[in-house]
């Protein structure tokens, strides 16, 4: 865990319990003893707890290799001072300023699609999980926990709406969109393609290198990682249901599994009879699928062929064809957003508009609370590759918003410079974080316009200081990192959740707060989905498949869940900057 200029839990003037510390990894404290004072520590801070990480989580036994999950202790409330000190009694003094859900990474998965590679798991995590059939139920049951809670834990402000930062698709299949804004929106949903009837992949491949629930086969993950068979889990699985959809606003930003083929390769219009059609390649050699592997880290153009000829002479299964399964541009990802069927709680377009339904732009603005705006920026890439950048068009446009909203900001010499009459503190939303943003291929679309890193986006940021924070996705880990400045008011924090696909499944509730001393504290507070820590393999009800989605991702082989849970730092935590003009 990095270090911190301090570490501290703090009600009113007291700092009782300043040398309480976490571990790595499992993220328990020294001693039960500590843990619980800090934890009623932090309770005595909130206005409300219930239904967060800051009552109760998602603990393992101890036991394998199959571990069970039950609920064990909440995580305190971490007070980081990386970039400003704070002070006495801010908690009688705070004002709510804004309070909103970040959703990430859903990856809403088609699993019968034939354009999937679950044979290059060992290679790369993402490629095949064993929970992936779950993910429209348990996305679900994480916008029931959301309908459940009243607010944030520390002002107590209802939330103004749910944002998913992007990967809410998982390969850009118009299925997979469908279902992703059914989940938001509420409706019907049947998690299942082709023969809706009967599964169609890999998990009933007879294939010993995938978990085979129903089968009493001795695959890979029953011998090696104690994975149970469950019979009728696949029919469960794609059987349909309601989803309640979210009782507030929402918003999208994108993702690069929203826009490329398995989040890597560049859509060029070359699969698309391959994706609606009826031939999935369900494994291959250890050699060509190291060959594949590596050729998605390092040259998309490459990977692509090898996959095509793999196709031509692997061992491929017939499935039931599926129009429904073609890849969507960005202006049909806009376009869909619009559609009246899925407005649930609005607002209308969920920040995309007729012109970006047009234009294929999908960035915008939207007001996050009075005083406060958003900016959703899209940071993929065309060309391929997971990590992604922005075009100059879009960082120009980003700059001309922080003016917009700005009385004053720094040029790149460090001057003061006077701008306009109003000033809104701003939050940035992306899928990929600052440190993701390596990808300066040029965009096939565009090729004449250069691409930006995130280490420019960060300096272009701080040269404004009325933005505090940036929330992302991308890595599937909870991490949240200050970007320091010299001048005070300059400096914001990065916040980075884990994804609703591998385990921890965590969403964060954020809240801006102004502790009326030149402060500002932002808090972020995990929360999990509404289905019970205890699993019953007999229970194959909607309730227990939302369950079974979180224990299955745990208990993956090939996840690590300890390096995306985090530290202590990255849960639960009152984020200090300074106002900007104080």
């Amino acid at each position: 865990m990095a270090a911190y200029s301090r570490r501290q839990f703090v009600t009113g003037a007291s700092a009782a319990f300043a040398a309480a510390a976490l571990t790595l990894g499992d993220a328990r404290y020294a001693s039960a003893a500590t843990r619980d004072r800090a934890l009623a520590l932090s309770a005595a801070r909130a206005v409300q707890s219930a239904g967060t990480t800051l009552e109760q989580v998602a603990t393992p036994s101890a036991s394998g290799p199959y571990h069970r999950l039950a609920a064990g202790p909440g995580w305190p409330l971490v007070v980081r001072t990386d970039l400003v000190a704070g002070q006495s009694g801010r908690d009688d003094r705070r004002t709510g300023l804004a309070c909103f859900v970040q959703f990430t990474d859903l990856h809403l998965a088609d699993t019968e699609s034939p354009a999937r590679f679950e044979y290059l798991a060992q290679y790369a995590d993402g490629a095949y999980r064993p929970q992936e059939t779950l993910t429209v139920r348990g996305a679900s049951s994480l916008v029931e926990r959301v309908n459940s809670l009243s607010g944030g834990p520390y002002t107590g402000s209802p939330f103004s709406f749910v944002i998913a930062t992007g990967d809410n698709a998982d390969n850009h299949e118009q299925l997979e969109l469908d279902w992703y804004l059914t989940v938001m929106s509420g409706g019907s949903i049947t998690p299942n393609s082709g023969d809706l009837t009967r599964y169609e992949g890999v998990q009933n491949s007879g294939s010993t290198a995938y978990w085979n629930p129903e089968s009493s086969l001795q695959d890979d993950y029953k011998t090696k990682a104690g994975y149970p068979q469950i019979p009728g889990f696949l029919t469960a699985a794609g059987r349909p249901f309601d989803a309640p959809g979210l009782h507030v606003p929402w918003y999208t930003t994108v993702g690069n599994h929203d826009d490329s083929i398995e989040g890597t390769l560049p859509d060029l219009g070359l699969l698309n009879s391959l994706y609606t059609g009826d031939r999935k390649l369900e494994g291959c050699d250890d050699a060509d699928a190291a060959k594949l592997a590596a050729a998605l880290q390092n040259d998309p153009a490459q990977a692509l062929a090898l996959f095509v000829k793999l196709l031509d002479n692997g061992p491929v299964r017939r499935v039931t064809p599926d129009a429904r399964r073609v890849p969507f541009t960005p202006e049909q990802f806009a376009q869909a957003h619009l559609d009246p069927s899925y407005t649930g709680a609005g607002p209308v377009g969920h920040g995309f508009t007729a012109s970006a339904a047009s234009s294929g732009k999908l960035y915008y603005t939207f007001p996050v609370a009075p005083g406060v705006v958003g900016v959703s920026l899209d940071t993929t890439n065309r060309a391929g590759w997971a990590d992604g950048s922005v075009g100059t068009a879009q960082l120009d446009w980003l700059e001309s918003v922080l003016q917009a909203n700005s009385t004053h900001w720094y040029d790149t010499d460090g001057n003061v410079v006077r701008g306009g009459s109003t000033d809104q503190l701003v939050v940035v939303f992306s899928h990929h974080t600052s440190s993701t943003m390596g990808n300066l291929l040029p965009d096939p679309y565009n090729l004449l316009e250069a691409r930006h890193s995130g280490s420019e986006v960060v300096t272009l940021l701080q040269r404004y200081p009325n933005v505090v924070a940036w929330v992302n996705g991308h890595t599937h880990a909870n991490q949240i990192s200050p970007h320091p400045h010299a001048v005070a008011e300059r400096a914001f924090w990065e916040v980075n959740t884990a994804s609703h696909i591998d385990y921890p499944h965590h969403a964060r509730v954020i809240e801006i707060a102004d502790n009326g001393d030149g402060t500002l504290s932002l808090f972020t507070t995990l929360i999990e989905s509404a289905a019970p820590y205890a699993t019953d393999f007999s229970d194959t009800s909607d309730t227990g498949l939302a369950a079974l989605y979180r224990e299955l991702a745990y208990n993956d082989p090939y996840a690590t869940p300890a390096q995306k849970l985090g530290a202590s730092g990255d849960h639960n935590t009152e984020l200090l900057l300074a106002k900007p003009g104080a």
